[in-house]
């Protein structure tokens, strides 16, 4: 099922338009939709029918989109509570983006109580044997942060700083002696990619999974507390013991931490012109970047 058209630049706007014609192809109703989020996908919440509707920002998005109905059902099959794609024929294709359905999981996301259930979840993902009915694809840590920079609406000098970072960290990634072994990876693995639902954790946002080390994992959350200081010390090391391994312990984590401040900074980026509250909180991650000093106050959006 497809409407397919060249895509104009992807915001709030262009993504409802995509979601009235995917929900029409799907025959479902969009009338009750909510917005959810904005960033690398649009998410809306069909509240008459409890579904959730992903919208990915464009073409190059749909080996990603596939992969996500593949891992929902492996992870359901291996017993690791995860989110569900509907059973329609999905992907469908608007105007070139790609759009799943997923249904709703009544309950709320993760937050600073529940960086232990993360580890915990992260732990028995990395325990699984690789899938046997799909591939995943080699972890590319960086692939997307390059579009990002090109296509987004700063300064050219934040442009060639960014680019110029990004090939430095990708130098020093090359280099890395990793001390875990290869894994699934759930590739965002933060704590709101987690819903809580009574006392299960149920996993969310598969579009990142691949095949690799788990240590970049690890790193996220890891990143999040030394960086933006999300989590306080207590936090963090519930989430250290939990999963059984510190990576802020290992020499290489310094690459890692400044690898995901940048995937951190560009995600933001993309939504640059979407408040002050958003352009101000790009600043504060620039000035983070450009010094190397963890302020530890950066902003969730």
């Amino acid at each position: 099922m497809s409407i397919e058209v060249n895509s104009p630049a992807f915001s709030l706007k262009q993504a409802e338009n995509i979601l009235a014609q995917a929900c029409e192809l799907a025959e479902l109703p969009a009338a009750s939709a909510r917005p959810m989020r904005l960033g690398e996908n649009a998410l809306f919440h069909l509240t008459n029918v409890g579904v959730v509707v992903r919208i990915a920002r464009g073409p190059d998005y749909w080996p990603d989109a596939y992969k996500e109905v593949e891992v929902s059902d492996w992870l359901g099959g291996q017993g690791i509570s995860a989110a569900k794609a509907v059973d329609i024929p999905q992907p469908i294709s608007v105007l070139g983006h790609p759009v799943t359905f997923w249904f709703y999981i009544d309950g709320r996301n993760g937050g600073p109580g529940d960086v232990a259930a993360l580890g915990t979840v992260l732990r028995r993902l990395h325990a699984l044997p690789a899938p046997e009915d799909f591939r995943l694809p080699a972890t590319s840590i960086l692939d997307r942060v390059l579009p990002r920079i090109e296509g987004a609406p700063i300064s050219d000098e934040d442009r060639d700083f960014l680019t110029a970072r990004v090939d430095s960290l990708a130098a020093y990634i090359k280099k890395l002696d990793f001390p875990l072994q290869p894994t699934a990876i759930h590739g965002d693995a933060h704590v709101q990619n987690l819903m809580i639902r009574g006392s299960e954790a149920v996993l969310i946002d598969f579009e990142r999974f691949a095949w690799g080390q788990p240590e970049w994992d690890l790193a996220v959350t890891a990143t999040e507390y030394v960086t933006a200081g999300w989590w306080t010390d207590d936090q963090y090391r519930l989430f250290a013991d939990s999963y059984g391994y510190d990576i802020t312990e290992w020499e290489g984590f310094d690459v890692l931490r400044q690898t995901n401040e940048i995937k951190m900074t560009t995600w933001l980026m993309q939504n640059v012109n979407e408040s002050p509250d958003i352009a101000r909180e790009y600043e504060r991650r620039m000035n983070t970047l450009r010094t190397d000093e963890a302020t530890r106050d950066w902003q969730a959006f």
